[in-house]
This record gives structure tokens, sequence and C-alpha cells, in this order.
């Protein structure tokens, strides 16, 4: 997840103001180390500077936000893109409504602009480019469209007639971009200063290559680096580069900052493989991407691994593990999310004013039942019910599941359990993006199995944290619906939601929504 708006693709260049405009990630197939290398640390601290006395570190951002909230750096260069377009669309059907004249001389302008833009890399907003740079270079672009399209007009009309139509044209231009491009940094700006735009890591391995990418990311400024842990602590440093040494892969593990990360990193040579085996094992119950960085020496080793790379800038990962990398599945998903969630809360809104109502009228107690529960990257989410129990016998932490005639349970709870209505307030988790209407059901924050925590019960756990948690899911229609009261359920239900993380579509969500109704119907077994 690159914290970068940009667009296009190629090798990355040198971190002046500027210099990586129309530049993004090279091709997977290519791994060259060029930039990867620190001679020059010239305004860095030195490789074992002692932490902040907070434990904070040099590049955690002031605000922290969960991995959902992150912004996806291209979405929004193409949404720049799009309405950069739509304007210069709307100036050249003004001009052509008010002139007259053929089309093509209105066209044609917008048309060599927007390409001059992207290829200028006007998308790209580094992060040390300064608005006054943005505005200038942006200026040059539609400069330098115009004039392309003038030439190319020139060698058809009048030389006259090209330049009396694009006068008034030009100028619209100059001043509709500069408002939207001085909109377009701004909204960067801010949304790097809530640290939602830039990636957030942790690396796991005090070697010198961990070393080498702090000080990489402390120069760029594209890349947080929280923390740094290593099994072999004895070893390490209190801190490389002013980020702190926070302890080992245990403690990763368990970390309060990990549903804040983006990427795990592991910065072990891929040629010491007995070791990467071993850390990698230890990292596989995470639901976070776990990407290996690769140098020199192991992208010759690693063979046919290395083309599988990604990169973050100029730098070459592996990618080991992670949530699946879909970004048009995740927009439509979204897209679905709202449109249909905020038609089925306006539909749902008399049903649900007459069972808070029935509620008020069953049992003393409020309205709805709030609970903690664990949603996309272990991020604690607060989901929101019709209350069903008696408000007395509550149990916020699960540490009791329902059972077949539960006490606890009140007369409208029992139906609206069954029926699964109590879970109709979550729409309101839809919309503010903390949920799907598709997806892995949120377990409470410490659910029992028994007398075990239902999450050491199968190592792979937390993958079904690797997606929103939804109000229905492939696990439900199937079967696997209410409480997990042996080892067994709560291993098919983690089988279930995994299964369907991997194969989450469209087409999927819709059958899941069309089928969960009958499969509710007529599921008599299930307790609620």
């Amino acid at each position: 997840m690159s914290n970068l708006v940009r667009l296009n693709t190629g090798s990355a260049g040198s971190h002046r103001p500027g210099a990586s405009a129309g530049r993004g990630p090279a091709p997977e197939s290519e791994a060259p180390l060029a930039d990867f290398a620190f001679g020059d640390t010239d305004g860095l601290p030195p490789p074992e500077a002692p932490p902040p006395s907070d434990r904070r570190g040099p590049m955690r951002p002031a605000q922290l936000s969960p991995t959902r909230r992150r912004l996806r750096g291209e979405v929004y260069a193409r949404t720049f893109q799009a309405l950069d377009g739509l304007f210069l669309a709307a100036v050249s059907l003004t001009a052509f409504l008010s002139l007259g004249g053929q089309a093509g001389v209105h066209v044609a302008p917008a048309l060599a602009v927007m390409i001059a833009l992207s290829l200028s890399g006007r998308y790209a907003f580094g992060s040390r480019e300064g608005l006054a740079y943005h505005l200038a270079a942006t200026g040059l672009a539609v400069l330098a469209g115009v004039a392309a399209a003038a030439a190319i007009l020139a060698s058809f009309l009048p030389p006259a007639a090209v330049f009396a139509a694009l006068g008034a044209w030009t100028l619209a231009a100059f001043l509709g971009l500069y408002a939207l491009h001085t909109t377009w940094w701004l909204l960067v700006r801010r949304w790097r200063g809530d640290g939602r735009l830039t990636p957030n890591v942790v690396v796991v391995g005090a070697t010198p290559a961990a070393e080498r990418l702090i000080a990489h990311a402390m120069r760029s400024r594209e890349l947080n680096v929280l923390g740094v842990f290593d099994d072999r602590l004895a070893r390490a440093p209190q801190a490389m580069r002013g980020v702190p040494v926070l302890g080992d892969t245990r403690a990763l593990l368990e970390h309060r900052i990990m549903p804040y990360v983006d990427r795990v990193i592991v910065a072990v040579p891929a040629g010491a493989r007995h070791r990467v085996r071993e850390v990698i094992q230890a990292l596989r119950p995470l639901p976070n991407e776990i990407a290996l960085l690769l140098e020199d020496e192991d992208l010759e080793t690693t063979g046919r691994e290395a083309r599988r790379s990604s990169r973050v800038r100029d730098i070459p990962l592996a990618r080991i593990a992670g949530p699946p990398r879909h970004l048009g599945r995740a927009v439509v998903k979204r897209t679905l999310d709202l449109t249909a969630g905020g038609l089925a809360l306006i539909l749902a809104l008399p049903l649900m004013a007459l069972l808070a109502l029935a509620i008020r009228l069953d049992s003393p107690g409020p309205i709805f039942f709030r609970q903690r529960r664990q949603g996309f990257n272990n991020e604690e989410i607060v989901v929101w019910k019709f209350r069903s129990m008696r408000h007395e016998a509550a149990d916020a932490h699960a540490t009791r599941q329902v059972q077949a005639d539960d006490d606890r349970v009140t007369r409208v709870g029992r139906f609206i359990r069954a029926t699964s209505l109590d879970e109709l307030p979550q729409l309101l988790n839809v919309l503010k993006g903390e949920m799907s209407l598709v997806g892995p059901r949120p377990h409470a924050i410490g659910m029992m199995t028994g007398d075990v925590e239902s999450a050491r019960l199968v190592a792979e756990y937390a993958h079904r944290h690797r997606m929103k948690p939804g109000m229905t899911g492939w696990a439900a229609i199937n079967g696997s619906r209410g409480p997990v009261d042996t080892p067994e359920e709560v291993r098919r239900r983690v089988e279930l939601d995994v299964e369907y993380i991997e194969r989450q579509s469209l087409w999927l969500d819709l059958y899941i929504m069309a089928m969960t109704l009958p499969c509710l119907l007529g599921d008599r077994q299930a307790v609620r």
C-alpha cells in the first residue's frame, strides 16, 4: 500500500521535489536495488540512536489510524484525474456551445492537457512536493498540452482560428485546474497529517538491512517504521536510528499497535532459510500482510520468488502472506455496502422503531446492547445490537455463550435472536465502514469456547480478520451460525471464513445475501 497518490508505473527516482513525478514501482519482473543504497546519512540519527523516552520513535504519526481507514493512493489519484477530466470536458462543451465551430477544436486541448498532466506525474503528490512547485508544474503541463493541441490543429485549420478558439479555453483551464489542484494538494497534505496516507510497518529482525530500510524511510518520509522486533534481543540494540526495538515475535503477536500496521517486513536475509522459516512460522497467526525484504544477494538466490516481489517505492519486497489485494473488488464491495446498506436502513426504520418499543415494554434497561468485537486486522470495534437479554445478565465479554433455553434471554429477545432482527442496528456499523454486509461474523474479544479462549484453538483464527466482518456470511449460510461450543465448531467456522475471504467477489456476496433469509427461516436448530 503506497502512501503516494500515483497513477503511472516505472522505476523510482531520486527524492528531490517532483522527482517522483510520473513514476511508480518498477514492474514486478525487475528487481534492481540501485536506489536501495545508503552511503549518505547526513541528517539521520546514528544507527543505534536511543529511542525517545515515550518509545514512540521518530516516524510514528501523532494520530494512528486503523488499517481499514487507510486511503489507497491510486484510488484517489484516479478520482482526482477523473474530476480534472470532467472539468476540462465542461470547459470544452461550454466553448463549443458559445463559439461554435468544429468540436475537435475544443476536444483536442482537453485530451492533450490530460495526457500532459498524467505523463508529468501531477497525480503523484510526492511527500516533499510543495504547493508552489506542484502548481508551477501543473501550469507547465497545461501549457505543454495546449501547445501540442495547437500544433496538431494548425496542420488542419488556419492558425488564426486555432489561436482564437484556444485563448479563452486556456485561461479557463488554467484557473480551474489551479483551483482543483490546490484542493487536491491540501487534501493529500491533510490525509498525510492524519496518518491515513502513509503506510505503517514494523520490521522483524534488527539486521543491517533493517537499519538501511529505516534510514531510507526517514529520508523519503514515504513509510512509517513504527518499531523493530527481534527474537535475539540479547544481540539487538535498544533502538535503530531512534526506532525502538519493542520486543520479540511473541511480543509482536500481542502488541497493541498491530491493528494500525499495514505490513510486517521480515528483514532476515533470504539466504538464512532456516531462520526465515522460523520467523514466518511464528508470524503465521497474524492477519497483517507479511513481506520479506530482498537485497542483491537475495534476489540472486530466490530465483522465481523474486519475480513475485512488490515494492514500497524502490524497496523490493517478496509478499509472503496477508489480505487479498483486489482493489477493484474492495471498491465494488464498499459501494454495495453503502448503497444496499443505506437502502436497507431506510426500509428497516419503521420495523426498528417497533422493535425498540417492544424491548422497552418487555424488560427494563437500554434498547441497544453494545459489545466490543474484533474487526478488520484485529481492530477493536463497538458493534450495536438490539438488547435481547436481561440488562443485569448481559455478557459483554461473551465468557458464557448463549445456550438453548438460556434464562438470560427475554421474551422479545428470543424472537429477535431467532430471526436475527437483533442485528439490524449493525447497519450503522456497515455505513461507518467498520463492518460489511457480507463477511466473517465479528466475535467478541476474549470469547470463550468452554474454558479456553476461542482464538487460541486455531492457529489461523486471526486470518478471518483479513476482511471486514459482516452481518451475514459464507459460514452463516453453511450452517455455522450462533455460538461455537466446541473446538471443532471453531475450526469449521474459521475454515469457512477463510474460504470466503479467498473466494470473495460481487457475485458471491449477492448469492450469500440472497441465501441468507431462506437459510435463516429454514434453520430451526441453531441456538441464537
